[in-house]
């Protein structure tokens, strides 16, 4: 079976589709009250809330993806296959894209700093713009979240069926210390419905 089958890739790559809420959240954010401290403080604000975090995580321990919510599949009971996607996820190149998706999303906040005044929450008082800044943040912090993992899930549906069949599985051993794992750790994270994924 091809690893593009791997349900866990699709499951990620729909986050995209978190992205654009997880904006609007921001801009609300953005639009509460007055700025209150120079324009590039509180730009430095919800960007240090929303890009460090994730980037560096993704740089230095990249997000296991063999997740879903709050469970996590053992490392110890990844196939062949799965190990060689994970070989693809903590490389050289997308620690690159972590970088330039930061970069791209950090231009996204400046646009959405520049249209809050448009839709300036006349609702909440001033006084609430910190809040705002904290909402933004906080919200800024999913969207980067849910748009780097697909970037990093995107590089390896890319890679073609050649490639791929060249590359080396992760040690099992590495797999805890070298990947970011979240969650309750089970035996099984999703049904079965063909065994085809069996350890070579």
């Amino acid at each position: 079976m091809s690893f593009r089958s791997e349900p866990l890739l699709w499951i990620h790559l729909s986050g995209l589709a978190v992205v654009p809420i997880c904006l609007d959240v921001c801009l609300l954010g953005l639009a509460v009250g007055d700025p209150v401290l120079p324009i590039w403080s509180e730009l430095a604000l919800v960007a240090n809330m929303g890009v460090v975090p994730v980037v560096w995580m993704q740089l230095q321990r990249p997000f296991y993806i063999f997740a879903l919510l709050a469970i996590t599949l053992k490392h110890e009971k990844l196939t062949t296959q799965q190990r060689q996607i994970l070989s693809l996820i903590n490389t050289r190149i997308n620690k690159v894209l972590t970088v330039l998706a930061g970069v791209l999303l950090v231009t996204i906040l400046w646009q959405l700093y520049q249209t809050a005044p448009v839709v300036t929450l006349t609702l909440f008082p001033r006084e609430w713009r910190i809040l705002g800044l904290l909402l933004a943040g906080c919200s800024f912090t999913f969207a980067n979240l849910f748009f780097q993992i697909p970037v990093s899930v995107m590089r390896v549906l890319v890679t073609s069926d050649a490639e791929f069949a060249t590359i080396k599985p992760y040690p099992q051993d590495k797999i805890a210390p070298d990947f970011t794992i979240l969650g309750l750790q089970v035996n099984q994270l999703l049904p079965k419905l063909v065994d085809t994924h069996t350890e070579n």
